[in-house]
């Protein structure tokens, strides 16, 4: 072995063996790094973003039967059927979607506990809810006590454990997009590396050779070549749709999870202050709590309404936005008409200006509420259709890694033995 190195044939021999196994390896990482990377993007699509929006559908499916809770129990000993359907469908999806997020969450200890605790308290909630109803239907004042309680311990218990998993499938959804998106630096070095030692090669066959082409080694550079941009430019293009599913997709639909909360949290607020009619005070004793966080909970919806609308990248979901921030103005001024008409002790006008058919509160909510869907369903249709072009700008890498590394090791053993039958 020691002989043939110091031969030129026996040199040659040595650098097309190291050439086809640069070229080789180049493949194998290329295919191990970017099937990772297509791994990740399948799973923002798939499995992060999906969880992330059932845990957002956790919190909004709470909220809303609390609101629809408080809505009922304003209506009077015969609750309206419509009311209890929609508390009732609510409390079925979260139920539901408790169980769907047990199983595809990613098993942190904190998570469990809270999904635990959930399901504990759920069914706690439901039946404070109806004795507030049983004691409303024989028109005993114990009834808003109940639901005041219920309210309490949806508030300081369920909503802020749904909060929690919403928040840790967020991070792992912005974990799973670090990763699709993170270049990959060693394919990139080692196809840099295979390419200037194929240009080194060619350049040491000419000077020494007199020979100005290399048909297999120039096939074997032109195949590296050719695969090192199809990485850069293939992993350019998905990482430039998962910024776009990130920044025109998810962080849209965060600011809108956002508004919808706050809206069904003033709502369920909006609806208490009717109900406990001035019984529940803040913590300094000067103003009413319910009132005060409704005014709070519609500071929050206008912040986050106005981030959604600077967010909206197209014409459809900036209507949706526009619609929902005029309704939402509508509903602040229903909101003082009601509060007038409450501070002059007119309790049947204020019931018909909240939760009234036409003109009240109630239907300024609804309007909101239906405008913010509208709005969601947009932009999660854009996130996944940004999303699914990103990894189908990586899933045909990897094979045509294999073929093209192929190529340039058959070029290079080709070219090498071509120079090699000149010794001959």
């Amino acid at each position: 072995m020691r002989a043939a190195a110091v031969t030129e044939p026996g040199r040659l021999r040595a650098l097309g063996a190291v050439l086809a196994l640069l070229l080789l390896v180049f493949g194998a990482v290329t295919a191990l790094e970017v099937s990772g990377r297509a791994a990740a993007a399948e799973d923002v699509v798939d499995r992060s973003q999906p969880l992330s929006a059932d845990a957002a559908d956790i919190y909004r499916s709470l909220a809303d039967a609390d609101t629809a809770a408080a809505g009922g129990f304003l209506a009077g000993p015969e609750e309206p059927a419509e009311v209890r359907d929609r508390y009732e469908k609510d409390i079925a999806t979260a139920s539901r979607l408790l169980v769907k997020a047990a199983a595809g969450t990613g098993g942190s200890a904190r998570s469990a506990d809270d999904l635990a605790l959930l399901g504990e308290q759920l069914p706690r909630y439901t039946g404070l809810v109806e004795r507030a109803r049983a004691a409303n239907r024989q028109g005993l004042p114990l009834g808003g006590a109940y639901l005041r309680y219920a309210n309490q311990q949806m508030s300081t218990r369920l909503l802020p454990a749904a909060e929690r998993i919403y928040q840790a499938e967020s991070a792992r959804l912005g974990q799973d997009d670090r990763s699709a998106r993170a270049w990959p630096l060693l394919s990139i070095a080692v196809g840099l590396v295979a390419l200037a030692a194929l240009l080194w090669t060619q350049r040491r066959m000419f000077l020494r050779t007199n020979r100005v082409l290399n048909h297999g080694l120039l096939a074997a550079t032109a195949a590296a070549l050719v695969l090192l941009l199809a990485l850069l430019a293939g992993h350019a293009y998905a990482r430039s749709m998962l910024t776009e599913a990130r920044e025109q997709g998810q962080d849209s639909l965060t600011a809108l999870n956002d508004a919808r909360i706050n809206s069904l949290k003033a709502r369920a607020n909006e609806n208490l202050a009717v109900v406990s009619r001035g019984a529940v005070l803040t913590a300094d004793g000067k103003s009413d709590q319910y009132e005060t966080e409704y005014t709070a909970g519609m500071a929050r919806l206008g912040a986050a309404l106005e981030k959604a609308a600077r967010l909206a990248d197209d014409g459809t979901g900036w209507a949706s936005v526009t619609e929902a921030r005029r309704t939402a103005e509508g509903w602040r001024t229903r909101h003082k008409e009601a509060r007038t008409a409450d501070d002059a002790g007119d309790y049947e006008g204020t019931l018909a200006k909240v939760i009234g058919a036409r003109n009240s509160t109630g239907e300024s909510f609804d309007q909101v509420d239906a405008a913010l869907g509208r709005a969601v369903g947009h932009e999660q249709g854009e996130f996944t259709r940004a999303a699914r072009r990103a990894v189908a700008s990586l899933d045909w890498l990897p094979g045509a890694a294999a073929g093209l590394v192929l190529i340039g090791a058959a070029g290079t053993i080709m070219g090498v033995n071509r120079r090699l039958t000149e010794y001959r």
